[in-house]
């Protein structure tokens, strides 16, 4: 009964964030903030990831072709699967729930605590659209990470190949070519846009609804990292099951 009132009091939130709207003036400040702290903030961690993850995906494909009749183009193929398909769109969303919802659910948390947010229902300010809006307007950007995610962790498994020996650069980019399916780099741009609701609006849940001081704020950003995990799990695997089955 407690989730499924947490989930009652979660839709409920969402109503109220697309309700009484804050001045269009405030809001355009306070989109490009989050822009700036949610989305740029984190190219560098997301960047550094991928590259490293791409040339490790490749470098354990290339260890693993013990047989010989396997052609090497497949470390190219196997690096562009698996980088477009999961790492990118699931994995990344994963970290990003760990470094983006921790820092939602501690800053709005945060205001709760210090009554920041009775403040502003004072002021007549609908207090969930003028913290939770901005949030889920900045994420809209958050393919572009996912694009320069995708792009680096290709980029890294290339470099790995050619320069480790394993694949020469014309058989890489043969692997890398070889059977693409454009649907694919749709399929996981969909689950960005989904991932990125997610990001936007469950951290900012446990973050607006907590109760208790300085100490809760560090447990509800623990619970929300959480349950963000367990939701894009989920969601993955029935976005999966339900447009490549």
């Amino acid at each position: 009964m407690r989730y499924l009132h947490q989930i009652g009091a979660y839709f409920l939130m969402l109503k109220r964030v697309f309700g009484r709207m804050t001045k269009p003036k405030i809001l355009r400040k306070l989109i490009f903030k989050e822009v700036d702290d949610l989305i740029i903030g984190s190219l560098g961690i997301v960047a550094f990831i991928s590259f490293f993850i791409g040339a490790v995906v490749a470098i354990q494909t290339a260890l693993n072709l013990t047989n010989p009749f396997i052609p090497k183009e497949l470390i190219g193929f196997a690096s562009r699967q698996s980088v477009i398909l999961e790492f990118s769109p699931t994995f990344v969303s994963v970290i990003m729930a760990g470094k983006v919802g921790s820092f939602i659910t501690s800053s709005i948390g945060t205001m709760r605590v210090t009554e920041q947010i009775d403040a502003l229902e004072v002021m007549g300010i609908n207090s969930i659209n003028y913290l939770v809006f901005p949030k889920i307007i900045a994420m809209l950007l958050y393919p572009f990470i996912i694009a320069v995610s995708m792009f680096l962790g290709i980029l890294g498994g290339y470099v790995a190949g050619v320069q480790g020996g394993f694949v020469t650069s014309e058989q890489f980019i043969a692997g890398l070519t070889d059977d693409f399916t454009p649907f694919h780099v749709i399929y996981s741009f969909i689950k960005t846009i989904i991932f990125a609701f997610l990001l936007a609006t469950i951290p900012s849940f446990h973050g607006y609804y907590m109760k208790g001081g300085a100490l809760e704020v560090g447990k509800a950003s623990t619970v929300s990292f959480v349950w963000t995990t367990v939701f894009i799990i989920v969601v993955n695997y029935l976005i999966t099951q339900m447009l490549l089955s």
